[in-house]
């Protein structure tokens, strides 16, 4: 099945696009979160410019994947760790 095309509306703009079936619901839901954060950075901080706007919502995005992908690293680390730890305990306790 071939792409399909949805338009998604963003603050007051219409974009066209081109999504597999299998993404919509994804790219959807997306543009319905981004203009929930607009009305909620608007009514917050009682800004008008879109621009302004998007710069802060994008400005937002980006410091939050930051502190999941710092997040993931302490995980992975303390995943690491105790891995670490099980394979030093079986080590001894097979040495036994």
């Amino acid at each position: 099945m071939g792409d399909l095309s949805i338009k998604i509306k963003i603050g007051d703009r219409e974009y066209p696009m081109k999504v597999k079936p299998e993404e919509e619901e994804r790219v959807r839901l997306a543009g319905r979160l981004l203009n929930d954060k607009l009305k909620t950075f608007r009514e917050h901080f009682k800004i008008d410019d879109k621009q302004d706007l998007l710069s802060m919502i994008a400005f937002d995005a980006q410091a939050g994947l930051l502190k999941s992908e710092h997040s993931k690293v302490d995980l992975l680390k303390k995943f690491d760790d105790k891995i670490a730890e099980l394979d030093d305990l079986l080590s001894r306790t097979l040495k036994k």
